[in-house]
C-alpha cells in the first residue's frame, strides 16, 4: 500500500475517533446539567475551585505534547479513559448504594453513568484499534472493568460531598473530552504533511 494511503487511513480513523469523542461529550454535558439539577439543586452550578486529585489532568504543555509520537497520545489517552471509566464505576455504586439506603425513588443517573461508560468504552476499543494499526504488539487490556477505588472511604465523607465529587467528575471528565477532541483534530490535521 502507498504512503498516501496509510495518511488517509490516519486522518480517517482520527476524524471517527473525533466524533465519538464529540458524541460522549454532548452525553456527559447532558449528564452533568441533569445531575447538578437533581443532586445539586441548580442546573446553574458551577464551581471550577474545586478539584479532584484521583482524576486524569486536563491540561497539558503543548510543547510536552508535540514531542510524542502519536501512539504515546493515543496510549496516554487510552489510560486517561479508562481513569475516568473505573471512577464513574464507583460514583455509579454509590449513587445506587445512596438511593437504596435513603430509600428515595430511583433515578436514571445510575443508568445514564452507565451510558457514559459505554461510550467511552467504545472509544477506548476505538483508540485501541488505532494504536494495533501502529504497533502490531498493542493487545487491548482484556478488561476495562478493573475497580480502583476513587480514595478510602471515610466515616466524615456526607452524602453532600459525595455529590459534590460527583459533579467534579462529570465536570472533568466534560472538560477531559473537549480537550481529547481538540487533540484527534490536531492529529488528523497533523496527517495531511
Amino acid at each position: 500500500m502507498s504512503n498516501q494511503h496509510y495518511v488517509s487511513l490516519d486522518r480517517h480513523k482520527y476524524k471517527k475517533s473525533f466524533s465519538l469523542t464529540r458524541d460522549t461529550r454532548i452525553h456527559v454535558h447532558k449528564l452533568l446539567k441533569t445531575y447538578k439539577t437533581h443532586l445539586l439543586g441548580d442546573h446553574h452550578v458551577e464551581d471550577r475551585g474545586q478539584q479532584f486529585k484521583d482524576l486524569p489532568p486536563l491540561s497539558t504543555d503543548f510543547n510536552s505534547w508535540l514531542q510524542l509520537t502519536d501512539w504515546e497520545r493515543l496510549h496516554a489517552a487510552f489510560w486517561d479513559m479508562r481513569a475516568y471509566w473505573n471512577i464513574l464505576e464507583e460514583k455509579k455504586w454509590q449513587l445506587e448504594r445512596e438511593e437504596r439506603e435513603q430509600q428515595a425513588i430511583p433515578t436514571t443517573l445510575p443508568e445514564s453513568i452507565k451510558n457514559i461508560q459505554l461510550d467511552l468504552r467504545d472509544l477506548m476499543s476505538q483508540v485501541s484499534s488505532q494504536m494495533s494499526y501502529m504497533k502490531a504488539s498493542w493487545v487491548t487490556p482484556a478488561s476495562t472493568t478493573v475497580r480502583t477505588p476513587l480514595k478510602p472511604e471515610t466515616n466524615s465523607k456526607t452524602v453532600w460531598d459525595s455529590r459534590v465529587e460527583g459533579y467534579i467528575i462529570l465536570r472533568n471528565l466534560d472538560l477531559y473530552l473537549t480537550k481529547l477532541a481538540r487533540d484527534f483534530l490536531l492529529l488528523a490535521s497533523k496527517t495531511h504533511f
